[in-house]
């Protein structure tokens, strides 16, 4: 047994939800690590295919593997309920179409000191189940950074960029459970899209300490393309406005001042990048009404306000012409949108 072993209990919660073609792949890589102190909690979530059984046939094979069995409620609702019935000091995400390196909670926890309020952040893989993979790298550099570091180098920087400085994402990270449960009463389940920054951004701001791995991505995350291009998500736009209003709360309740002024402005930088995935969730997923529906957001006198007060940088040639739309809705730019996505797609 590893030093570490013998110091931090981890739990891995890995939320469940008709994931049966995946879900044997993820455990066999948590049950696999080489970091033997864990529990691993599989939430099935309601799931209507034979998730839930297998959850149960897995737990057979481990005893660490604990099954919760709850009505679906959403991710929220299930990643919470994993953590409120987790032991460890220390929670780790993991979705269960995704899987992860053996070695990653051995490596991760090797960077803890035991001292409240600790992040531990890797890098991750997309990985194509059609083929193919793409590293993406923290843009934080890496390294420790200790509760001042974190208050001048990491806090500003965490919203309203293209590129994320730290990923905002539960998975790839070991998170002292605290700044989860002091945090959670701002994640709402209504929220689709984004919401887990309604934990993690608050985690952040509140962490002690964080490390960041240099350039270790051990989490692998599926992405499947049909799913994501053809699923329409109606309400996602409310979504997004919902997330935007807990975002301010959790600034005005973290901050004040000067700092407080300057994230309420990147808070709004955040929202425009926020709002180009509610456009391309249009043109995606409603082909014979997202005109309709991108005149009507482009148009609010609310989002009209917002671009012409608020600059954001757009480097990525999609975005741009998202941020063109947004900014400048007509025919004409519609039509570039909707062939754009549709020749994207097609590669």
């Amino acid at each position: 047994m590893k030093k570490t072993d013998s110091f931090y209990k981890i739990s891995i919660v890995v939320p469940v939800y008709n994931t049966e073609k995946y879900l044997k792949r993820c455990v066999d890589t948590l049950t696999g690590q080489t970091y033997e102190r864990l529990e691993i909690l599989l939430v099935d979530d309601g799931s209507t295919d034979k998730s839930g059984a297998l959850c149960e046939e897995l737990a057979l094979t481990d005893s660490r593997i604990r099954v919760i069995h709850k009505a679906n409620g959403g991710l929220v609702s299930a990643w919470k309920k994993g953590v409120e019935e987790s032991t460890g000091a220390y929670v780790s995400f993991v979705d269960s179409d995704d899987w992860i390196d053996l070695n990653m909670m051995e490596e991760m926890a090797e960077q803890l000191t035991g001292m409240p309020g600790e992040i531990v952040a890797s890098d991750y893989v997309i990985e194509r189940e059609e083929g193919g993979r793409q590293y993406r790298w923290q843009q934080l550099p890496p390294g420790a950074y200790d509760r001042q570091a974190v208050k001048k180098e990491v806090i500003p920087n965490l919203l309203g960029r293209e590129w994320r400085y730290v990923t905002i994402s539960r998975c790839m990270k070991l998170i002292a459970k605290e700044l989860i449960t002091d945090n959670w009463n701002y994640s709402d389940p209504k929220v689709r899209m984004g919401e887990d920054m309604t934990i993690i951004l608050p985690a952040l701001m509140d962490c002690e300490r964080l490390v960041v791995m240099d350039h270790k991505a051990y989490y692998h995350y599926l992405y499947v393309t049909d799913s994501m291009i053809h699923k329409y998500d109606q309400g996602l736009y409310e979504s997004i406005n919902l997330l935007r209003k807990i975002v301010r709360r959790i600034l005005t309740d973290k901050l004040q001042g000067e700092e407080l002024s300057d994230m309420l402005k990147k808070a709004d930088q955040e929202h425009i990048f926020m709002l180009f995935l509610a456009l391309k969730n249009e043109v995606r997923g409603n082909p014979s009404g997202y005109r309709k529906n991108i005149l009507k957001i482009c148009k609010e006198e609310e989002i009209r306000d917002l671009c012409r007060s608020t600059a954001v940088e757009v480097r990525e040639r999609a975005n741009r012409l998202l941020y063109l739309v947004l900014r400048h809705p007509n025919g004409v730019t519609l039509r570039m949108l909707r062939l754009a996505m549709c020749l994207y797609d097609r590669r």
